[in-house]
């Protein structure tokens, strides 16, 4: 008959069995950049156009994504990340991911706190990695906004780059 003690070796075993498992991925959290020594497997949210992102700046992505384009088609979804991408490579935002996520104002999800209570779905997870990956559906906008609501008549100076669901993108 078992006891509590053996229901803990057990428990203990199965702990060990997936960190070693994890560790065999080379799965890093968030907080690290990466470089070339990486799995291929963790590769995989990487794009070296984008110089190493974390796996912070794919959830992040993720997390603008739904926030902002939730009910957008996919590849509205992948554009809006595509804009968040272009930026940081863009000299006048600011560098990383999460800086231009966060610059006051940039984002209307970020502003008013939707990235934190809608949670990505897998579509959005998926559409954040694609544009990680180099797809940009978005023809190097750094701008979309939804026609169908007020927004800062300035942002109708842009140029209109293309159209994709209720959003437009603009240089």
């Amino acid at each position: 008959m078992r006891g509590p003690d053996s229901a803990w070796k057990m428990i203990g075993v199965v702990f060990l069995i997936l960190v070693a498992f994890v560790a065999a991925l080379g799965f890093r959290t968030g907080g690290e950049t990466e470089g070339p020594e990486t799995t291929a497997l963790s590769q995989a949210a990487f794009s070296p156009q984008q110089g190493y992102p974390t796996y912070d700046d794919l959830w992040m992505l993720a997390r603008v994504v739904s926030g902002e384009a939730h009910s957008e088609p996919y590849v509205g979804q992948v554009a809006v990340a595509a804009v968040i991408l272009n930026r940081v490579q863009d000299p006048q935002f600011p560098g990383t991911v999460s800086e231009v996520i966060f610059e006051p104002w940039a984002f209307e999800s970020v502003a008013n706190g939707i990235i934190w209570t809608l949670e990505p779905t897998e579509e959005h997870v998926s559409a954040a990695q694609v544009a990680l990956d180099g797809w940009d559906p978005s023809y190097g906008a750094l701008y979309f906004w939804n026609p169908g609501k007020e927004v800062s008549p300035w942002i109708w100076t842009r140029n209109i780059v293309t159209s994709i669901g209720q959003h437009v993108f603009g240089l």
